[in-house]
């Protein structure tokens, strides 16, 4: 498979799976009463309202090809909390967000997985269509672990900021500042896939099993 077969495969699930990550982020906010995202045409799974050049897709492929490690990252929704009824409460739900749509857009490249197992696709696409399933489960299962870390600004430490009590949630706010490069060391010193890829294949091995994918 030449290179340039190979960027196509992995550039389609990256780009849809940050973009739906933030769209999710968009879709909740608005639904919770922040039309701030829809205002900016944020509510759609088009890559173009989404991604950063650098973060999105030169920063995952070359982690990818290097490392065989994907790590990037999309312009942020811009969220206004004061659009809320219950700020942080609220704001915790608009983070949960982007991590199911991961785990959504997982299961979807899972059935793909499994249409192409059982036959149901023929010819010249079967062999590309299942390598770029397959990476569509890793890059997707590989997002909703990371963002649930409870690292602010990750989307698991706004989900936690949520849960604390409200003097707590100030303090732990604090440590935003830092969080990113708490990340960013993390990967650095290869500690980050030690951390993550075990959970990744853990869900990975769970959700084939249940729909019957040896």
């Amino acid at each position: 498979m030449s290179l340039i077969s190979q960027i196509i495969l992995f550039a389609i699930p990256i780009l849809l799976a940050v973009s739906l990550h933030e769209a999710a982020h968009g879709w909740i906010a608005h639904l919770l009463g922040d039309p701030t995202a829809k205002r900016l045409g944020r509510l759609t799974a088009n890559p173009l309202k989404h991604i950063d050049p650098i973060g999105t897709v030169v920063v995952p492929l070359v982690m990818i090809l290097v490392v065989g490690f994907p790590f990037g990252w999309a312009k942020p929704v811009p969220v206004d909390v004061s659009n809320f009824q219950h700020p942080q409460k609220d704001m915790a739900l608009v983070a949960l967000a982007g991590p199911v749509s991961n785990f959504l857009m997982a299961i979807f490249w899972t059935l793909i997985l499994v249409a192409v197992s059982k036959g149901l696709t023929h010819g010249s696409f079967t062999v590309p269509l299942k390598t770029m399933a397959e990476v569509g489960v890793v890059i997707n299962l590989v997002l909703m672990v990371l963002n649930l870390l409870p690292v602010p600004p990750l989307d698991g430490g706004r989900i936690v900021t949520g849960i604390l009590p409200f003097k707590a949630a100030l303090l732990f706010v604090k440590f935003e500042m830092i969080g990113m490069w708490v990340v960013i060391f993390l990967l650095a010193s290869g500690f980050l896939g030690k951390i993550l890829m075990p959970a990744v294949q853990a869900v990975q091995a769970n959700l084939y099993a249940f729909f019957g994918l040896g």
